[in-house]
């Protein structure tokens, strides 16, 4: 990736898409989606992408002793979202090393597929001690299946 434009941040096949309705909560008191909560609908959609296409559900690396923190985050915001949108969270994963993931974002709204928010996070792999760790032999199997290195 070059420089932080929204054009370097692309999504790679499998792409999981999370649908998700805005709710009040969501939003601040200009009626649009907080800014802050895209993080939040990035990581609804890493859960997703985990369960759905890896079959791993995040908590098996809790109880393994593993835990992904975000070590860097990037979002660039296209358009807004309101109260009631339905929108797509759609992610996948962009790169993997021995001690780290970067997974990437893009938010659509469905009605009109117009794009909301494109971004990434990458996580460190981190032992309870929260010592940089290698990534577990299993996560590392699922991704290779990917097509992603390990």
């Amino acid at each position: 990736m070059t420089g932080r434009g929204t054009a370097s941040i692309e999504l790679r096949p499998p792409v999981h898409r999370h649908p998700y309705r805005i709710i009040y909560a969501d939003t601040d008191t200009g009626g649009v989606v907080y800014y802050g909560n895209y993080l939040r609908l990035f990581e609804m959609g890493r859960t997703e992408f985990m369960r759905s296409v890896l079959g791993m559900p995040y908590k098996r690396f809790q109880q393994s002793g593993v835990i992904f923190p975000v070590s860097e985050s990037y979002c660039r915001y296209k358009a807004p979202a309101v109260y009631d949108d339905l929108i797509d969270i759609c992610t996948s994963l962009f790169k993997v090393t021995g001690i780290s993931i970067r997974f990437h974002y893009e938010i659509r709204k469905v009605a009109d597929n117009r794009l909301l928010a494109r971004g990434y996070t990458v996580h460190a792999a981190v032992d309870g001690a929260g010592r940089l760790s290698p990534i577990p032999s299993d996560l590392v199997i699922a991704l290779s299946s990917l097509g992603c290195d390990g």
